[in-house]
């Protein structure tokens, strides 16, 4: 069921209905009257989800979406296993389930980015003291003033480290202690104050204020302050041995990476792009703590805790994060303005990818909306002004593609569907 059409790696579509592909938590989903919303409105935001997965670009797809709190969809498409692009018709596949975890690549930054203010929020840190007053070893090549806020912001100055490919390969981003020296020994850029994504440096060094500070692992604190307070069965770094028969697969997919956008891409992700793809689906990779990019979860899980971000940081009546950290968290850090490392106007918080009017991230008029966006067209977010929050994971991993017409359509009808 897959073919390379045009020069592009896409998935072929069952012929007729996607009844037989398709998975909904029918336990979880309420009335939509109950959220406010007409059936109409919800099977419309239902109808963009199908629309996406007949892209072709996603091998699975799943998506949970909250409004004023109660889940109004809860679903998922096709294979989590089999059935990807290029692959043949015999391949044993496995159908996504709502439940299937994925991994969730950068929008993992969020994740930390909170735990981080939660520390702050704890007395541990000062967001505004520089990295060195708890990293003593980052102090050279030009970073020594470097804030941590500026580096939950993206205006660090070390966007991006070089691995010797002579010597190593892309199984260094699992090597934790090899990427904090790395890190550490870069240089510092010229105008280290401007914006550049930092796609998996800034995550290290974040990670290990975190350890330094608390004595613990990152996948500890974010145990005890998010994932066991949630109620969470995934939602952490890396993934256990027996979780790993049920997680979705990652493919390459869409029109193939060419220069100039294989510069970017390898600019961005620090190797190149189906090398991320590869390695994002051996035993080393989700044996491994990544904190800008290997966080598994569920679409539900992962619009639970942005939902929880929404109500001020409580859950089943349980307080999580204080309101002033929540607030520090998603005010802007800038105005829309030119990142030099995805080469696209962004907005950032300190730890979030914000919305835009008239048009942002999460589709028009969504300026108060904040989230993350993951590697590729993975999205968590919640938006205010709409009472919404929501998780969209793909399997399918493209840069171009008609997969991009159909995002855009999908976040403009839940943008305009869900308002009031």
């Amino acid at each position: 069921m897959s073919r390379t059409l045009l020069g592009a790696h896409r998935v072929d579509m069952p012929a007729g209905s996607l009844d037989a592909i398709t998975g909904i938590d029918r336990a979880a989903e309420v009335d939509p009257a109950q959220a406010g919303l007409s059936p109409a409105a919800v099977e419309s935001v239902w109808e963009g989800v199908r629309g996406l997965y007949r892209s072709g670009a996603y091998p699975a797809i799943t998506f949970c979406l909250r409004r004023r709190g109660r889940i109004v969809l809860n679903r998922s498409l096709g294979h989590a296993y089999g059935r990807g692009p290029d692959e043949p018709p015999e391949t044993r596949a496995r159908l996504a389930e709502p439940d299937t975890p994925m991994c969730l690549f950068s929008a993992s930054k969020a994740v930390t980015a909170i735990l981080v203010h939660k520390l702050a929020e704890e007395g541990g840190i000062d967001l505004d003291a520089r990295v060195s007053r708890y990293l003593p070893e980052f102090t050279g090549a030009g970073k020594q003033r470097t804030t941590i806020a500026q580096v939950l912001s993206h205006r660090g100055g070390f966007p991006m480290f070089d691995i010797d490919r002579r010597r190593a390969g892309p199984e260094t981003l699992a090597d934790w202690d090899e990427c904090l020296r790395l890190i550490c020994a870069a240089p510092a850029e010229t105008g280290r104050r401007r914006m550049a994504y930092h796609a998996i440096t800034g995550g290290f060094i974040l990670g290990e204020l975190i350890r330094r500070v608390t004595g613990a692992p990152l996948t500890e604190y974010l145990d005890t302050r998010l994932r066991r307070p949630l109620g969470m069965r995934y939602f952490t770094f890396g993934l256990d041995g027996r979780s790993r028969s049920r997680v979705a697969r990652n493919y390459a997919a869409g029109q193939p990476v060419r220069f100039p956008l294989s510069v970017v891409a390898r600019r961005a992700l620090t190797v190149g792009f189906e090398e991320v793809v590869d390695i994002s689906n051996r035993d080393l990779f989700m044996d491994a703590v990544v904190p800008a990019g290997n966080l598994y979860c569920t679409a539900e899980e992962l619009s639970r805790f942005y939902q929880m971000l929404a109500d001020d940081g409580v859950y089943a009546g349980r307080r999580i994060l204080q309101p002033a950290t929540i607030r520090r968290a998603t005010r802007p850090a800038n105005r829309l303005r030119y990142d030099h490392t995805l080469r696209i106007p962004m907005r950032y918080s300190e730890g979030l990818m914000l919305g835009a009017n008239p048009v942002g991230l999460y589709g028009p008029m969504t300026g108060r909306a904040y989230g993350h966006l993951g590697f590729m067209n993975i999205l968590g977010w919640a938006d205010p002004a709409r009472e919404v929050s929501a998780g969209l994971l793909v399997s399918g991993k493209a840069i171009l593609g008609g997969h991009l017409i159909a995002l855009g359509r999908l976040l403009t009808t839940i943008s305009w569907r869900c308002r009031g």
